[in-house]
């Protein structure tokens, strides 16, 4: 089973083809094998994808073969496997080549911390062409998809440090902000920036925190450094510090606070800003995981969804990460006062004041997690079952 096909739809944040890009680089790189990345929306992915050419249908970007998903296109070849990211749908002609190929034929759901996850997970979904859908749940435990974590992705020395990838960012670690907390800011427009950046700028609660990347001089941290990668939010920043508009390489300074405007990052860049700060604010999935694999404090909001459907899944996971860890409450009141858009200063400072005891608990918990299976090898493992066809 050496060619897989993947297909995605770019959403409106980027999270699939995120997700998408990383399993068909790891699929190549790790297993060696062939894949098609069907994508929508060229423009959006190039995004993601920097060396994407918005206008080749059809293109070889680092040994992945990426062809544009149009009305168009002749699906005259369908693979030995299909990834169906997040019920896409895929297209009836290339259904009809499936049926023909006996493909094997996977959707790769959302990732979720919720406990019917592990239930779920693997089940098939006969259909009438005789194809059997599986459903495939990355999660937590050893009962689900995994985690997509490369081999490098788990790295927490100064060793991981590629100088390549950070030439862009090197000039703004080192202004203004020596001794100073590093904060890498990636998040919804819904999230109170306003109130987060309120206690930022009058921060003064002592914590005498220390970690691979530096030490602090003083055992009360004063200013804030706050990285922001440029994204949906940026109206906001120029709204609290009364500017019409940002743009990347500005500069904001108010009282103790510090922000730095990033362009947006590409997912190296990205993944080592998270290990070079000292909490990350994240959303989404992508970002969410590679907060977990980076091992620092991180504050993560999920995608708004209807009837707070977001909240239970943010309660699920901090459940599951947080189990029995006597800052839990806390920390779960942090997390809940983000998602649902008022983050009071005492709760804010709170957080602050165990940053140390947090860091340590973080690394641990992102530890037990990459001794588990990861996505990528599990989902081959998987794939190579024989049961996806009707007999």
């Amino acid at each position: 089973m050496k060619r897989w096909d993947i297909f995605c739809k770019v959403v409106d944040n980027f999270g699939d083809i995120g997700v998408c890009w990383r399993l068909a680089r790891q699929l190549q790189v790790e297993h060696g094998l062939q894949i098609r990345l069907w994508i929508d929306d060229l423009a959006a992915a190039q995004k993601v994808i920097p060396n994407l050419n918005v206008a080749e249908n059809s293109q070889i970007c680092e040994d992945i073969t990426i062809l544009k998903w149009c009305a168009e296109v002749d699906f005259n070849q369908a693979a030995d496997v299909v990834i169906e990211a997040f019920s896409c749908e895929l297209p009836s002609a290339y259904l009809a080549t499936m049926v023909k190929k006996k493909s094997k034929w996977v959707n790769l759901e959302y990732l979720s911390a919720e406990k019917w996850v592990d239930d779920y997970h693997a089940k098939p979904s006969p259909q009438a062409n005789g194809l059997i859908r599986h459903f495939y749940f990355p999660g937590f435990t050893e009962a689900t998809g995994g985690l997509i974590r490369e081999a490098y992705a788990y790295r927490h020395s100064d060793e991981s440090r590629n100088p390549a990838s950070l030439k862009s960012l090197d000039s703004d670690f080192r202004r203004n902000d020596e001794g100073s907390l590093k904060v890498s800011l990636f998040c919804y427009p819904n999230a109170p920036i306003k109130d987060l950046f309120n206690a930022l700028q009058a921060n003064t609660p002592g914590h005498p925190l220390s970690n691979s990347l530096h030490e602090f001089d003083s055992p009360c941290i004063h200013a804030v450094s706050v990285y922001v990668p440029a994204s949906s939010i940026l109206p906001q920043i120029a709204d609290y510090f009364g500017v019409e508009a940002i743009d990347v390489g500005d500069y904001f300074t108010r009282e103790n606070l510090h922000v730095h405007i990033l362009p947006f990052m590409s997912q190296a860049d990205y993944d080592q800003l998270l290990r070079d700060c000292d909490l990350n604010f994240v959303r989404g999935e992508d970002s969410w995981i590679r907060a977990i694999w980076a091992g620092k404090p991180f504050i993560w909001q999920p995608y708004l969804q209807d009837e707070d459907t977001h909240i239970k899944k943010l309660d699920a996971f901090l459940d599951l990460f947080y189990d029995n860890f006597n800052l839990k409450d806390m920390l779960c009141e942090v997390h809940r006062c983000w998602s649902l858009g008022h983050m009071p200063k005492h709760v804010w400072n709170a957080y602050l004041e165990q940053l140390t005891t947090i860091q340590t608990y973080t690394l641990q918990q992102s530890k037990l997690l990459a001794k588990q299976a990861d996505l990528a090898a599990k989902l081959v493992v998987f794939c190579n079952k024989p049961v996806f066809t009707k007999r």
